[in-house]
Order: structure tokens, then C-alpha cells, then sequence
């Protein structure tokens, strides 16, 4: 009957006792050093008076990216990048390295089957007594297993689940950065070939004239002056258009590094104009909603981890106690093991009491240097997001009257262009005019591709920054089940 008792007072402390308390000191969330709302930069217009309002973080990136061509590239990235593989792969070696530290909490218990067969000298054995002897035994029992009094392996296991949750995140922040770069490279390849197809048209331009002035050249109404520089303006777009056809395979390269395998042609952007326009956003502007950044959850969590391991830090101060207990039964017949008698248990508990320990203070220490860093660490995501949201929100309150403004000098230089040649064809002016109206329409053209693609690019990092393209599938909540295998 006491032996019965014991075994029922172990099955008791196997249950309850990893549901107790821990000496981590509570978490509160730290006040965020930024101001409560995003400045807009836009004049006479309040983005959160109106109804359109939205959380980007919820908004999915195919709703965003409307483009179907680039839908598709966004998904074979997802699937082929080997970055976010490897982010995938750390998330689940987290999650594991959590279940072994989360099994530490309960007993192992091990059954063990022993049989021996001895034979001792004669001259050591007494008369009457055999000189062989046969020992059997089989055991059910628990060795070594640390109860949790203090909370040291729950302060751990809750450490361990911070990191993976802060290891989900990074995941999530990964698949960000991959799409926004995705989306980027897409549009910057785009006004590259914008850029190529403007170079040649202007080529065809260049060499139109310069087969006219020649022919007025050898007719003797063009001067060799005027030929020269006609030769100029040919060789110029031919270099220009050598350059852009470097700058497109450089950008194809970049993308299909991103992507992880070739992209199909029919799949890439002729030009800026024929990407289907992104979504429009109109972001709420609280400062609270950069704490839904994966990269500032992720800071949290890892700041919740040092809480937990300052919990394991001072546990390690009070003392270890540890159990070893058995149940079994021993025969010197194998027959015989579980005949009655024959049963033997054993129940050796002990405590371990630190008294002096220098490597337990240093620990301590650690454990709140630890601690300090992660809460420098959040504070200054919080305010790195703040500023990339700033800065983007800057960007797009001019941007639109940045491209109005540059439309209205590239339309102005094509009709000055075209009075120019006029004016040179009529003999009224040299064809330096013709030169130079040339010259500057071909360089307004190209700042107004460059600003549509900082427009658009601009348009990505907003929703970048704002945390939208993680699309997590489980809350924190869930993810701790699932971790925990419930």
C-alpha cells in the first residue's frame, strides 16, 4: 500500500507541476518613442477623414498586384526562391528545437529488461551455497527528472517559444522583402525596355535626318558642319541604345535570381505603360499600425524571450530537486519475474543547493544585458519603420505633380522639336537648334520614365513598409497550439 502511495503522489507531480509559476518578471509592452500619427506631407487633404481607410497589412498581394503577368512571377518566386526556402527551413528547426526544450518539462520513462548469470570461485563461496547464481529483473521507472519547482525549464520553454514565434515572423518578413523586390525588379526591368524601345525609335529619328542633311551635303545646301553633328546625335543613340540592352539582361538576371528559375519571355514587361496599374491604398495613419510589421513583432518576441530568460537566470539561484523512482520485479528464474513477491520498487529523490556559483551571477548578468539589448533592439525597429513609412508617404505627396510637370516639358520639347526642324528645313535657322531641341526632348523623355517608375516603385515600398505581402495564415494564438500540438 505505500508503495502504492508513492507511485500515485509521482503520477501527481508528473501532471501538475509543469503547470506552475516562473520568476521571469512581467512583460509589458514598451510605449513606441515615435508620434502617435504618420505625417502625410499632403497639403489640404486628411487621408483618415475619408471612408477609404484601410489596414494594408490585410489587404493580400494579389489583390494589390493586379497585373497578371506579374501575379505569376510573384508565385514562382514564392515557390522557387531559395532564401525564403532556407527562412521556411529555419522556422521549422525553431519550432523543433522548441518541442525538445517543451519535453524537458515531463519525465522520461523507460523500461528496462536485465538478466545475469554468475559463477564465483569456490574457494570465495560458502559450503551449502551455489557457486552459480541467475538474477532477473525488469523495471517501469523515471531517471533523473528535474521538477520544475522554480520555474527554470518553463522559463526556458517559454524562451524557446518566443524565438520560434520571432523566427515565424522573420519568415513572414522575408516573404515581404521577396515580393516587394520581385515587383521591383519587374518595373525597373520594364522602364529599362521603355528606355531601349525610346533609344531606337530615336535612332530611326537620328538616322532619318542625318540621310537628309548628307544627301543636302552632297547637293551642296548642308554644310559638313551641320553633317558632323548630325553624325553625333547618330552615334549617341546607338551607344544609348547598347547601354539599355546591358541594362535589360542585367535586370532579366536579377529576376530570375529572385525568382529561382528561368522566366518564360511572354511573361516579361514590354514597357511601363502596358503593366496593368497597381492597386491604390489609402493607409491608416496611426503609429500603431507599424506594430503589425513582421519585423517589429519579431523584435517583441525576441524582447519577450529575454524576459523569459532573466526567469531562468534567477531560478538557477534556488534549488534543483531531481528524481530517480522505479517499479519492478526481480527472480533469480525468468519464470518466475511476476510471480507474487517477487515485485521491488525504489524512490531516491535529491536536492541540489547552489552555494557558491560564480558562472550563476554571470548568467544573471547576461540575462539582463540580453534583455536591454532586445528592448534597444524593438524601439529602434519601431522607429526605423516610422521614418521608411515617412519617407515613402513624402515620396508620393509630390510624385503625381513631379510626372504632370515633366508630361508638360516632354509635350512642350516634341513641339519644339518639331518648329525647330521646320525652321532648319526653310533655312531660317542652322541645325543647331535641331540639335539641340533633340537633345532635350530625348532627356525629358527619359526623366519622365524614370519618375513613373519612381512612382510605381514609391507604390510597392508603401505597401512594403506597411506590412502587407506576409499573408500569415495563423495568428500568434495558433501558432502557439500548433507548436505545442494541440
Amino acid at each position: 500500500m505505500k508503495m502504492n502511495k508513492q507511485f500515485l503522489f509521482l503520477l501527481i507531480a508528473i501532471f501538475l507541476l509543469p503547470a506552475g509559476c516562473t520568476m521571469a518578471p512581467k512583460y509589458t509592452q514598451p510605449e513606441a518613442l515615435i508620434p502617435d500619427q504618420i505625417p502625410s506631407w499632403k497639403e489640404n487633404e486628411d487621408i483618415q477623414s475619408t471612408d477609404e481607410v484601410q489596414i494594408v497589412s490585410d489587404i493580400k498581394w494579389r489583390e494589390f498586384f493586379t497585373d497578371r503577368k506579374l501575379q505569376q512571377i510573384i508565385e514562382m518566386a514564392l515557390e522557387n526562391n531559395l532564401d525564403l526556402r532556407m527562412a521556411a527551413l529555419n522556422v521549422e528547426k525553431v519550432q523543433a528545437l522548441y518541442g525538445v526544450r517543451r519535453s524537458e518539462l515531463f519525465p522520461v520513462i523507460n523500461v528496462v529488461g536485465e538478466g545475469g548469470k554468475q559463477q564465483t570461485s569456490a574457494d570465495l563461496t560458502s559450503p551449502g551455497y551455489q557457486r552459480t547464481t541467475e538474477q532477473f529483473n525488469v523495471n517501469l521507472g523515471v531517471t533523473s527528472w528535474e521538477i520544475d519547482f522554480f520555474g527554470r525549464i518553463r522559463s526556458l520553454e517559454e524562451q524557446a517559444l518566443q524565438e520560434y514565434l520571432a523566427t515565424e515572423e522573420a519568415r513572414r518578413g522575408a516573404q515581404i522583402t521577396l515580393i516587394s523586390e520581385v515587383a521591383r525588379t519587374y518595373l525597373i526591368l520594364a522602364a529599362d525596355r521603355e528606355n531601349l524601345k525610346l533609344s531606337q525609335s530615336t535612332l530611326e529619328a537620328q538616322q532619318g535626318s542625318y540621310d537628309l542633311i548628307r544627301l543636302n551635303y552632297e547637293t551642296g545646301i548642308a554644310t559638313e558642319l551641320d553633317l558632323s553633328r548630325s553624325q553625333t546625335q547618330v552615334d549617341t543613340a546607338r551607344r544609348n541604345i547598347a547601354r539599355y540592352t546591358q541594362m535589360v539582361r542585367r535586370d532579366q538576371n536579377a529576376l530570375i535570381l529572385l525568382v529561382g528559375i528561368m522566366v518564360p519571355e511572354d511573361l516579361l514587361p514590354l514597357d511601363l505603360a502596358g503593366i496593368i496599374p497597381l492597386r491604390e491604398i489609402f493607409p491608416d495613419l496611426s503609429s500603431e499600425v507599424l506594430l503589425v510589421r513582421p519585423d517589429i513583432l519579431a523584435a517583441e518576441y525576441q524582447l519577450k524571450a529575454a524576459y523569459a530568460f532573466i526567469g531562468a537566470a534567477r531560478a538557477a539561484f534556488f534549488p534543483r530537486i531531481s528524481l530517480t523512482t522505479f517499479l519492478g520485479t526481480a527472480s533469480d528464474d525468468l519464470s518466475g519475474l511476476f510471480k507474487s513477491g517477487t515485485g521491488t520498487w525504489s524512490f531516491a529523490p535529491q536536492v541540489s543547493l547552489p552555494i557558491f556559483d560564480a558562472r550563476t551571477w554571470a548568467a544573471y548578468n547576461v540575462s539582463q544585458a540580453t534583455q536591454e539589448i532586445a528592448l534597444a533592439r524593438y524601439e529602434k525597429a519601431i522607429q526605423t519603420a516610422f521614418r521608411e513609412v515617412a519617407d515613402t508617404l513624402a515620396v508620393r505627396s509630390t510624385i503625381n505633380q513631379q510626372i504632370s510637370s515633366q508630361q508638360s516639358i516632354v509635350d512642350s520639347g516634341r513641339k519644339i522639336y518639331s518648329l525647330s526642324e521646320e525652321r532648319y528645313t526653310a533655312g531660317i535657322d542652322s541645325y543647331l537648334g535641331v540639335l539641340d531641341s533633340q537633345r532635350s526632348l530625348y532627356a525629358s523623355q527619359q526623366i519622365l520614365t524614370d519618375l513613373r517608375l519612381v512612382g510605381l516603385a514609391n507604390q510597392v515600398k508603401l505597401y512594403a513598409v506597411l506590412g502587407g505581402g506576409g499573408e500569415p495564415e495563423d495568428t500568434d494564438s495558433t501558432a502557439d497550439n500548433r507548436v505545442s500540438g494541440k
